[in-house]
This record gives C-alpha cells, sequence and structure tokens, in this order.
C-alpha cells in the first residue's frame, strides 16, 4: 500500500468531499442531516468562508480522509466533521488528520481547540487524539 500524504488546506472537489462524508456518515442517515441542499454540495465554497483550514488526506491521488478547523476568529478553534474512508480506517489516519490540525490552529494562534463527539467516539478523541473531557451544553435548534 502506497503512503497515506496529508497536506493542510489541500484542494478538494466538492464531489469527492460529499463521496466521502457520505461514506463515512451514512450510518447517521438522512433523517440527522440538517444541512440545506444549497450548502449540500458546496464544501469548497463553506471552507473558504467559515474555516480556520482543514487537512485532507490522500492515497494514490484518492481522498481517504478530512477535518475540517473552524473557528471564531480569535481564541477559539473546533473540530469538525473528522472522517475516514472505510479501507484507511483503523491505520491512525484519524488521529493525524487531528494532529494536523491541531499544530495548525496553534501555529495560527488559536488558544483552545474544542470538539464535540457521540459517545462512541470517546476514546478516539480522548485517547487517540488527547483531547480532555469537559462539561458542555447543547440545543438542538432543528427538532
Amino acid at each position: 500500500m502506497s503512503a497515506i500524504a496529508y497536506e493542510w488546506r489541500g484542494v478538494f472537489s466538492n464531489a469527492e468531499l460529499e463521496a466521502l462524508h457520505t461514506e463515512g456518515f451514512a450510518p447517521a442517515g438522512p433523517a440527522t442531516d440538517v444541512r440545506s441542499d444549497v450548502d449540500r454540495d458546496d464544501w469548497w465554497g463553506r471552507v473558504q468562508r467559515h474555516s480556520l483550514g482543514w487537512v485532507c488526506a490522500r492515497l494514490d491521488g484518492a481522498l481517504v480522509g478530512f477535518v475540517n478547523v473552524v473557528w471564531d476568529g480569535g481564541a477559539h478553534a473546533f473540530v469538525l466533521d473528522t472522517v475516514v474512508a472505510e479501507r484507511a480506517q483503523r491505520q491512525g489516519v484519524g488521529a493525524r488528520l487531528v494532529r494536523l490540525a491541531t499544530d495548525e490552529a496553534r501555529a495560527a494562534g488559536a488558544a483552545w481547540l474544542h470538539v464535540d463527539f457521540e459517545p462512541h467516539l470517546r476514546g478516539f478523541y480522548l485517547d487517540a487524539c488527547g483531547f480532555s473531557p469537559t462539561d458542555a451544553g447543547l440545543i438542538a435548534l432543528n427538532t
């Protein structure tokens, strides 16, 4: 197997990121997908408008991993949309994506990197990525 290449603010097409997200988040199903049809196809425009940066992982040219880092323009950055293609899972790709995102957020001057996750991802984010557990709150706006 070829080596996986990682790139901060790497170029991607909307179609390949949509395909990766569909593969990675398919178990959640359309009932939990609150994106509008307008937002659905323009991943590139969205990261350009709202992100500090993102990390792309490629294997033989194919997008196999992605993490997005949005921010408030100051001290707080947020990890979103961490996803790894099934063929690249269980190889440390996700942890490497988050580690690179962490390094770049720090280099950009962010003081805090936040992440929200579902309970089954606790080990990944706390153990593999080094996040600390915190108390947080959430309001579901589209219920």
